[in-house]
C-alpha cells in the first residue's frame, strides 16, 4: 500500500510538473522586431521597430491591421494602455508620446521629449488610470520619468533617488514597471541592480531597496518584473552579453520589494527579458522568456524548467490561466499551455 502511495503521488507530481507549449503562428516573417504587446478585446496589439503599430485577432490571424505612426525610422519599445487608449513612446530623444483612439483606430501626438539623455524604456498604467513612462536617468543621476493621469500630482517637496553612475534600465520588453494596488515598483541594471518603488498618494516619493541580483556592467541587471499583490514579486534579467550565464539572475520578495532573496542561481537556463506570472496561481506559477529560451516555475519561482528552446523571443504576455502570446524579431506566436 504504501508502494502504490508513493507511486501514486510521484506520477501526480510528474503530470503536474510537466509543462509544455503548444505553438502557432500570428504573424511570420514580419520585418520587425516586437518587444511591447497589450491584450484587449481578443486581439494582440503591439508596437514594433520602424514606427510600426497593430493589433491580430488571437482566434483570426487574418483579422489584423497596422500603421506607422511617424515617417522616421523610430524604434518602439513600450506600449501602455487604458479603458480608450494606447500609448507609446519611441526609445531614444526626441521621443514623442502617441496616444490611439481605441474605438476609432486613430493616431496622434501628445507630447516630444527633447531632452537629450531621454530613453524611454517602459511605459505602464495600473487599473485607475494612473501611468508611468520611465526613462533612463538624466546626466546628472536624477530620475526622469513622465506621469499620466487624470489628477494633477505635484512634484512639491518629493524625495527622488539619484542614479548611481551606470545604472539605468533595460527597454527589453516594457516590463521593468510593476503596478498592484497603490503601489508602484521600477527595476534597475547596470552597475547596480536595485528597486525603486512608490505609492500613487506620493508618486514623487520614492524609496530605494538594494537587491542581490547581478550587476556590474552595462548589460547586467534585471530585465523585467512582475507582482502577484502587493507583497509576493519576482526578477528575472542577466547579461545580455553571456547569455548562457545563469548566476544570481532570478530573485524573490515576499514584503513588497523591501528584501530580495536569490533563486535557482546556476540551476536556470539563463538571461531573460520578461517574466509573467499566470492568471489565478496566487503567484505559484511563473513563465519567462528570453533569446535563448522559455522556463516556467511552479513553485513561486525557486525551481525551473526549460519548456521551449524557441529562438528570439523577448516578450510575453497571458491571455488567460492557459494560453499566451510571445512576440520577438519578426514574428508574433500563440501558444497553448499544456
Amino acid at each position: 500500500m504504501k508502494r502504490l502511495i508513493f507511486t501514486f503521488c510521484l506520477l501526480a507530481h510528474v503530470f503536474l510538473t510537466a509543462q509544455s507549449l503548444e505553438f502557432s503562428a500570428l504573424a511570420d516573417n514580419y520585418n520587425m522586431s516586437v518587444r511591447a504587446i497589450q491584450i484587449w478585446q481578443n486581439k494582440v496589439y503591439y508596437a514594433a521597430t520602424d514606427s510600426k503599430f497593430g493589433y491580430i485577432h488571437l482566434n483570426e490571424p487574418t483579422i489584423r491591421k497596422q500603421m506607422k505612426l511617424s515617417d522616421a525610422n523610430l524604434q518602439f519599445r513600450t506600449l501602455a494602455q487604458t479603458d480608450d487608449l494606447f500609448y507609446v513612446v519611441n526609445i531614444e530623444s526626441p521621443a514623442t508620446f502617441y496616444k490611439i483612439t481605441k474605438s476609432t483606430f486613430t493616431a496622434e501626438e501628445v507630447f516630444t521629449d527633447t531632452i537629450k539623455t531621454a530613453f524611454y524604456d517602459a511605459f505602464m498604467f495600473d487599473e485607475k488610470g494612473r501611468g508611468l513612462a520611465i526613462s533612463d536617468p538624466r546626466k546628472e543621476g536624477k530620475p526622469h520619468f513622465r506621469i499620466i493621469s487624470s489628477k494633477n500630482y505635484k512634484n512639491e517637496d518629493g524625495i527622488m533617488p539619484k542614479y548611481q553612475e551606470g545604472e539605468a534600465h533595460f527597454a527589453a520588453s516594457n516590463t521593468n514597471i510593476a503596478m498592484k494596488g497603490n503601489t508602484v515598483w521600477i527595476a534597475t541594471g547596470g552597475t547596480v541592480s536595485r528597486i525603486f518603488k512608490f505609492n500613487w498618494d506620493k508618486p514623487y516619493f520614492w524609496n530605494v531597496y538594494n537587491t542581490p541580483f547581478v550587476n556590474g556592467k552595462s548589460s547586467t541587471g534585471i530585465y523585467s518584473i512582475d507582482f502577484f499583490d502587493e507583497k509576493f514579486g519576482i526578477a528575472v534579467g542577466g547579461d545580455y552579453t553571456q547569455q548562457s550565464e545563469n548566476i544570481n539572475n532570478i530573485a524573490t520578495t515576499s514584503d513588497g520589494g523591501e528584501t530580495w532573496q536569490i533563486q535557482a542561481s546556476g540551476k536556470n537556463g539563463g538571461y531573460k527579458t520578461c517574466v509573467k506570472i499566470r492568471p489565478k496561481s496566487k503567484g505559484k506559477d511563473i513563465i519567462a522568456v528570453g533569446d535563448q529560451n522559455i522556463e516556467f516555475s511552479s513553485d513561486y519561482g525557486k525551481t525551473w524548467k526549460t519548456i521551449s528552446q524557441e529562438k528570439n523571443l523577448y516578450v510575453c504576455e497571458w491571455i488567460d490561466e492557459n494560453s499566451l502570446v510571445f512576440a520577438g524579431k519578426n514574428r508574433i506566436l500563440k501558444a497553448i499551455f499544456k
